[in-house]
């Protein structure tokens, strides 16, 4: 894997140029700050407007469990809270690009 480190207090706007400058197959995001919500919505609303809608998005961070089925629904691939383990990053980031058929036809659910 390859990972472009863009900075930290990047708007939606810059990450979503770089992301699609770059050609990256994810997004990674880490909120601290609790607009978790709104900053994912932003991201994933301005990647549709740019025709990159195939580039998945992940988000980390301070996420209240409440908050990870509406992320999802929203359209972010997956969620991961405190205490996750970069292994099981890493796991579902191959299982996301592998697809459906690559993983039994089970979408990647970090929160099981």
């Amino acid at each position: 894997m390859e990972v472009i480190y863009s900075g930290i207090r990047q708007t939606p706007e810059m990450i979503v140029a770089v992301a699609v400058q770059e050609d990256v197959d994810f997004i990674g995001l880490s909120v601290l700050s609790g607009t978790h919500r709104e900053h994912a919505a932003d991201v994933l609303n301005l990647l549709r407007a740019q025709g990159a809608e195939d580039i998945q998005v992940i988000l980390g961070g301070i996420i209240p469990e409440e908050h990870a089925a509406l992320l999802r629904e929203i359209g972010v691939a997956a969620v991961f809270g405190p205490g996750s383990s970069t292994r099981r990053i890493t796991q579902t980031i191959e299982e996301l690009v592998r697809g459906p058929q690559g993983s039994g036809g089970r979408e990647a659910n970090p929160d099981e």
